[in-house]
């Protein structure tokens, strides 16, 4: 696309005056106990009231897991370690032999629960690694996640030892519970011990594991409800003032957490104050929200967003836009751009009108980041925003990270002022507020759904032929095909009658591509494959059972069913707007 002169207007406003100030801020604030937390709201709202720009701050109560500190002792030798956020708490300590596994590093970042995934066939069945693991702490080279928490656990294992792969320890979260638990979540709240060790210190577990050797590990946590600020500003447009895009990052981080994320804090805040300054400018509305509770509660604060004003967000709001990373030290491709099928025209045009010579590459969002909204159906963009070049990573000898700009200073206390760039975060906030801007500007909504119904092809297909003759995904496939045919005939409708079923059709195809929960609930922290319910399908060849071969036959059936209907009911939006 080519910038307009109205977006130029816009992108002519940005400066780095007020987002760099409050870089500079939060680059000498902790920003992960809940006081402080709190403090870095009232600065955020301070600074936006000083500049004019309205808001509104909200004060939950959400559950938080608070890693205070962590160790491991073999051999009377003590390590240093840190727990992370939801491990199970215990200060006097869980005392048993060690066992060293070795899983494929990059299914342990996208939070895989796959045995033949993780483990590359090394392992064939659960009963081999129950075997292994039982009655024992596991160690593993990586980082401690949800869905390796929730299988050492459920196959008997006492403890778990993250071996991180550099010479800092990182925090993270190891619950599959995504936001503050209610009565069905509560059940998986993490019931063993997990800490995280860097790797000289890991290597001498693993080799202890390997001698037959034991090891305690202790962690202690401050854990339970929490009042956390929540600021929200809300930008109203001139002619459909109910309807809104939301952008949002979490304000709370590791330590100072420049990069992680007070890059994404500064931000918001400067497409607050340029967006307030052209109101008059905007069709549509803007909300902007710093949510807490990103680190220490699993999303709890964009959760609580989501559920207390889920009706609202469900009827009006057009898209969900994540910032989390923006602006960092030698961050200057979009190689790893997160987008859904629908968007990624929107994500991509976006960068390359702002770095016209820019590497990109969008790609499926994980079940990470403050994404809590699949649920209700939001088409969505933007998670991490730009990162390292992949030479210059590993030319630096980085191993890969999840934020800070592929920095390894990522979810330590290295992330300091020195890791954001003012360039780069320049760059990054004119990107944010160009795409914002075109989707509450656009005349049509600017999400493509043929695109997703391509991809839902090709997922339907990979599964198929990954089950071979013992599946039949074609209903599934002859819906979509129809699905396809009926948007074509969408262009023709008129525009409001267009932008209705463009709305509509988020609140059903995202949900049946990204979930597995009812709309308004929340599914767990781990990898959802796309189109879930038919994931099933690409299991089938390997179960030598037969009776789990037929439960799983079972469970398809009602999937496609479910798929099936989700697909006849986007076709009625269509057909019902195309008159």
């Amino acid at each position: 696309m080519t910038i307009t002169a109205a977006e130029q207007r816009l992108l002519d406003d940005v400066t780095l005056d007020l987002p760099w100030a409050l870089v500079e801020t939060f680059a000498t604030m902790h920003r992960w106990m809940p006081d402080d937390v709190n403090k870095a709201a009232d600065v955020i709202a301070a600074r936006l009231r000083e500049a004019g720009v309205p808001v509104d701050v909200h004060a939950p109560e959400i559950y938080l897991s608070i890693p205070l500190s962590a160790s491991v002792t073999a051999e009377n030798v003590e390590y240093r370690a840190k727990p992370p956020s939801s491990s199970l708490p215990s200060p006097h300590g869980v005392t048993g032999k060690l066992v060293s596994l070795k899983a494929n590093p990059k299914a342990l970042r996208s939070y895989n629960r796959d045995i033949k995934t993780l483990f590359g066939g090394s392992i064939a069945s659960v009963e081999e690694v129950k075997k292994l693991v039982g009655g024992k702490i596991v160690v593993m080279q990586g980082f401690g996640n949800p869905a390796l928490t929730s299988l050492i656990e459920e196959w008997g294992g006492i403890g778990l030892i993250a071996v991180n792969p550099g010479i800092d320890i990182h925090w993270g979260t190891c619950t599959t519970i995504w936001g503050s638990p209610d009565l069905q979540d509560m059940g998986r709240k993490p019931k063993i011990p997990v800490i995280a060790v860097n790797n000289p210190n890991g290597q001498k577990l693993i080799a202890l594991a390997a001698a037959g050797g034991e090891c305690t590990i202790k962690t202690d946590l401050l854990e339970g409800w929490f009042v956390q600020k929540v600021p929200v500003v809300t930008i109203q447009g001139t002619d459909e003032p109910e309807k809104f895009a939301l952008v949002h990052g979490h304000y709370d981080s590791w330590e100072v957490g420049v990069g992680d994320n007070a890059t994404g804090d500064a931000t918001l805040m400067e497409l607050a104050r340029v967006f307030w300054k052209n109101r008059k400018s905007l069709k549509r509305s803007v909300k902007i929200a710093w949510w807490p509770g990103h680190s220490t509660g699993r999303y709890a604060g964009s959760t609580w967003f989501t559920d207390a004003f889920a009706l609202d967000l469900d009827r009006n709001c057009i898209a969900q836009i994540n910032c989390d990373s923006p602006g960092c030290r030698w961050a200057t491709s979009y190689h790893d751009t997160r987008a859904f099928s629908e968007s990624a025209h929107l994500a991509a045009d976006a960068i390359r009108d702002i770095v016209p010579d820019a590497v990109i590459a969008t790609m499926r969002p994980p079940q990470a980041g403050d994404y809590s909204f699949n649920n209700i159906g939001l088409p969505s963009f933007f998670m991490l925003s730009s990162t390292m070049p992949e030479a210059l990573r590993h030319e630096k000898g980085y191993y890969d990270v999840s934020g800070c700009g592929a920095n390894i200073a990522w979810h330590t206390e290295n992330d300091t002022l020195e890791i954001a760039d003012p360039q780069n975060l320049l760059t990054d906030m004119k990107i944010y507020l160009l795409s914002t801007l075109r989707v509450v500007n656009a005349e049509i909504l600017p999400f493509d759904w043929s695109v997703t119904a391509d991809e839902f092809l090709t997922t339907i297909d990979t599964y198929q032929k990954a089950a071979g003759a013992l599946a039949d995904l074609s209903p599934s496939r002859a819906a979509v095909t129809r699905l396809k045919s009926a948007l074509a005939k969408l262009d023709s409708a008129p525009i409001p009658a267009r932008n209705t079923a463009i709305h509509e059709l988020a609140r059903i195809l995202v949900p049946i591509n990204y979930t597995n929960q009812p709309r308004f609930r929340h599914d767990p922290a781990f990898t959802v494959q796309p189109l879930p319910t038919l994931a099933v399908a690409a299991d089938l060849a390997d179960m030598t059972d037969p009776h789990l071969r037929r439960v799983a036959g079972v469970e398809l059936m009602r999937g496609q069913n479910r798929f099936i209907a989700a697909i006849e009911a986007a076709c009625r939006v269509v057909e019902r707007a195309a008159g």
